[in-house]
């Protein structure tokens, strides 16, 4: 028998900030102001044929009476310290989740059927699983995509590329924090025997197209990069240990 173990260290965060510099102290995070996210979208050549423009912005907690377009996503923001998704330690982040919404250039929402934009507190169940809490800040990258792209796979996984473009910015510094400061810890430890596993549990997943669509097994938790989507597996049967999807080996893209 052998045991896997995952590490979570989580650190709070208690307000987000516009800087010019991301950073994370004091419980307090600044993120890169958006005039650079903007640059990064315009020198992206494969992005550009899809996305024709960003806006980033910060809600905070009590701000949440505000219209938004359509939901394409929320995105915890975690990455890997040590070891690949599932055991290892990781590093996460409380208090802050990233939020996609998006139309074209005709208004026109993102969605492939029931479309969600909206006053954003009427939208959205907060403090459920899926959701961000509801004293969480949200950072909200907001899409407009070309006219008749709204639905289109190609565009919508332009989108979540992009996203992570921008979560692994914070990605990077969060990985250099010291594990020893973190608010919180949790292991998990996980056996593994010849017998196999013992309890089996089947989950369905999104796997239609466009906004409807599963990925796994990215590069960071949660993340898009590197990972793969159900419908290029013909939405076949994933095998999921109990700590990778712990650590975030399921990104639902809608």
């Amino acid at each position: 028998m052998n045991i896997d173990t995952l590490s979570i260290k989580v650190f709070h965060v208690k307000k987000v900030t516009f800087e010019d510099t991301i950073k994370l102290q004091n419980n307090v995070l600044n993120i890169d102001k958006k005039e650079k996210y903007k640059n990064i979208l315009n020198n992206n050549m494969e992005l550009k044929k899809y996305i024709k423009n960003i806006e980033i912005s910060i809600i905070k907690p009590d701000e949440k009476n505000i219209y938004v377009n359509s939901i394409m996503d929320f995105i915890p923001i975690s990455t890997k310290v040590l070891g690949k998704i599932g055991f290892g330690i990781t590093h996460t982040l409380t208090g802050v989740a990233v939020m996609l919404t998006g139309c074209d250039e005709k208004k026109n929402q993102i969605c492939e059927f029931g479309k969600s934009d909206g006053i954003l507190k009427e939208q959205v169940k907060f403090s459920r699983a899926g959701t961000p809490e509801e004293n969480d800040y949200i950072i909200h990258i907001d899409f407009e995509v070309y006219e008749k792209m709204q639905s289109l796979r190609e565009c919508i996984n332009a989108c979540h590329e992009f996203s992570d473009i921008v979560i692994q910015e914070i990605r990077y510094i969060l990985k250099k924090k010291d594990g020893n400061e973190a608010d919180e810890r949790h292991d998990y430890e996980e056996n593994k025997d010849k017998l196999g596993k013992k309890i089996i549990i089947l989950k369905q997943v999104a796997g239609q197209g466009a906004m409807s669509d599963t990925r796994v097994f990215a590069e960071e938790p949660s993340g898009y990069m590197g990972g793969y989507s159900v419908i290029d597996f013909m939405n076949m049967p994933i095998l999921i240990s109990p700590n990778e999807y712990r650590d975030g080996a399921i990104r639902a893209m809608h």
